[in-house]
This record gives C-alpha cells, structure tokens and sequence, in this order.
C-alpha cells in the first residue's frame, strides 16, 4: 500500500532547513541568547518576536523578514509578528504537514508521503474554509501544475509534488470530490473519504476504523477513556461474543464498554470499504458491505446492520454523557459517513482537539497547567466564534506560549 511506504526523511524536514539556515540561526541565538538567560531575565521584545515566528513556521526568520519582525518588536506588535508568520511556506509545508500526515494514517506517522487528505486539511487551513466541515463537506485540494493528475486509485498525484519539493501553499487547487474522483454525492465526507482516509477508515477490518480513529485524532479522546457499561447493547454487532472464554462477565465488565457506543457509530460506514487490487474507495448504496457480518456465529443474537444508519448512544446518558459535549441542535442520528463527520465536527470535544492540537505544535508542549487549561478554553471560544478557522488559533496560540503580553513563556 502506498500510504505505508516510509518516506524519506527529508520528506518531512526539508523546509526546517533552507539555504541560508546556517545564517539565519546565528541571527536566531544572537537574538535569543542563551537559554539560562530566560530562566534569570524576561526575555527581548525582540527575542520574543523571533521565539514566536520561529514556533509558527518552524525555521528562523531570514533577512528581509527578520527585519520586519525586529521593526514589530520595536513597538511590541506581536500579532504582526504571527500574522507574517502565517504567510510564510513552511507553516503549511512543515507546521501543518506534519500534523495532518500523522492524521492520515493509522500508525500516525509523519512519515508518510504526501497524500490527499494531508493536502486538503491545508487547503482548508490555508483558504480559512470552516473546519467544522471537514468530516463532511464534498471538498478536495489538488496541486497547480502537477501530472498526473489527482485519481482515486492511486496516490501519483501528490506523490509527484513531493518529489518536486512543491510548495504547497502556494499551488493549491480547491475542488470537490465528485468531481475528481467521481464519488456519488451521498459517499462523500471530507476527509474521511479522501483517499489516504478511505485507506485508513475502511481498509479490511469491520470500519469501526471509522469511529475509533476519528475519536482518536479528531476529539483528542482515546476509547479506554469512554468505556460504559451502563449503555444499552442491544446495537452491538454479532462478532462481539456473547461469552468471550466460556464467561459472559467478560462481555458485560469490558466488551459492552466501548462496543455499545462504538458499534451504533460505526453503522455509518456500511457501505464503505477500500479495494486493495484497485487502490480505491468502494461505495455500495443500499448495500452492507460483507465485512459487516464477519463472524456472525459468535452470537447470532446480536444486532443485524440492514442499513447505513448511526446513532450517539453516548447522548443517551451514563458516566459519559457529556465527553463530546455534542451539539444540542443535531438529533444525534442519522445515515451515512457525512452525517456522522458532523456529528464529531459540531461537537466542543472537536473543537477543544484542534484547539490542543495547534497548541502542542507552536508550544511544544502539551497544556499542562491550570492556566494552560484556561487558556484552551478561551481559544476553543475564539475559534468557534470565528468560524472555525483554523488558522489563527496557531497564531493566538504562539502568542500565549512565547511573549510576556501573552501570557507565559515556553523557552
């Protein structure tokens, strides 16, 4: 499979290390100073700025741009600091890379070609598209200028921009997935069905792929953290055994735990699955992929998936109730994959997640403190005000963790 070839490591790093690195990281410590020095003495609005910049887009600033931050830093304007941070390449060809290549497969590396869903996360990012749409909307980003073009059977597309080491931020090309790759309209949910996450979510297995995984990257929980007895099981499929080991204590101390919620859930792939032969993403209408009756004799009493249908039955209550904090104006049901993306997209457990995510990457830290706790609370409120665009959490982020009006400083 192509989404498991390694990549070269350069792959990945090459932005962090331009032409004029060397002199742009003498420029660097010259302005920072040792690093004792931030631990005895507030550091320069100057080092600041440079500290911010460098936290954003992951290189040194470098001649003409590392006088534009000195001349901000002079007035001690740091949101033009991280708003020319923003504009920079390696935001969105190091920053953003990297967090979405870990997305887009289920060993979360980022070490991994580029592909179409870390494209199209960017592109979203880039052009400031809601991001609460990005498990559901009919969108795609290809690449300007690049052969051949973008195909739901294999990855050559992007494959070939890596190799020419294109700057992606500057070729992006928004279209839809019906339109490059044909998809039918009610097959299509974001990310979840660009190529690389079809790979992922739907790849043999059951497709409960498709609800572990988003809970994963998308919500910031992992299963063991929602477990529920107290949840009906009457959705639970029919490989899960009435009485693992000959002890039906098992299924109803542990399995019902994660497959009463999970299960349900992961209805909304029915139709799904990823034809390894053919390299693509397989959509059956009105039909339930086989997959969904392996192992049926383990207990042929348990639930019969007929049809695509979802339902949240962590909404209904138990200790859980309120992990997602799911939208109140969503019915907490429905069909399909894009019904479902919305569901996870709307809820304060998404937002919250891509919120930390951006804040792990600019501060390299995850929030650890009561004040950092606060503060994921504030710029979860920000971006949810603001549309969802994710772009300008990265830059509030940095301001928090690099400049003393902002809060604190991560050295």
């Amino acid at each position: 499979m192509d989404m498991k070839t390694p990549n070269k490591l350069e792959g990945m790093r090459r932005a962090r290390a331009p032409a004029a690195g060397a002199l742009s990281a003498l420029a660097l410590f010259g302005l920072l100073g040792a690093s004792s020095s931030f631990a005895q003495t507030p550091p320069s609005a100057a080092q600041q700025a440079v500290l911010l910049y460098t936290r954003i887009t992951g290189v040194p600033p470098t001649g003409s741009v590392l006088t534009q931050i000195q001349n901000s830093a002079a007035g001690s304007d740091f949101a033009s600091v991280a708003a020319l941070a923003l504009q920079q390449p390696q935001f969105y060809n190091v920053t953003l890379r990297n967090i979405f290549a870990a997305e887009s497969n289920r060993d979360n590396s980022v070490f991994v070609p580029l592909n179409d869903y870390i494209v199209t996360a960017i592109g979203m990012v880039h052009d400031d598209v809601p991001y609460n749409t990005a498990l559901s909307a009919d969108i795609l980003y290809t690449l300007k200028g690049v052969s051949p073009a973008a195909s739901a059977s294999n990855n050559n597309h992007y494959q070939a921009a890596d190799t020419a080491v294109l700057d992606i931020s500057a070729n992006l090309v928004k279209t839809q997935q019906t339109t490059a790759y044909g998809y039918p309209a009610a097959a299509v949910a974001g990310l979840i069905t660009t190529r690389a996450g079809a790979i992922q979510h739907f790849d043999a297995g059951t497709n409960r792929r498709g609800y572990n995984l988003n809970i994963i990257n998308q919500t910031c929980h992992q299963m063991e953290q929602i477990m529920d007895t107290s949840l009906p099981s009457d959705r639970i499929r029919q490989d899960v055994a009435a009485s693992p080991g000959g002890d039906s204590r098992v299924r109803l101390q542990s399995c019902v735990g994660c497959h009463s919620h999970m299960d349900p859930m992961a209805g909304a792939f029915a139709y799904y699955d990823f034809d390894e032969t053919k390299g693509s993403m397989v959509y059956t209408a009105g039909t339930v992929n086989p997959k969904y009756f392996i192992n049926a004799s383990n207990n042929p009493y348990g639930y019969v998936t007929t049809d695509d249908s979802w339902e949240s039955r962590i909404r209904l209550g138990g200790a859980d109730t309120n992990i997602f904090q799911f939208s109140s104006s969503l019915p907490g049901k429905g069909n399909g994959a894009a019904s479902f993306g919305t569901e996870i997209a709307q809820s304060g457990a998404f937002a919250s997640c891509q919120v930390t995510k951006a804040f792990k990457a600019v501060c390299l830290r995850a929030p650890s403190s009561t004040k950092d706790g606060a503060e994921i609370t504030t710029l979860t409120g920000k971006f949810t005000a603001n549309g969802y665009k994710l772009k300008q959490v990265f830059a509030d982020a940095a301001l928090y963790c690099t400049t003393v009006s902002g809060g604190g400083i991560t050295p």
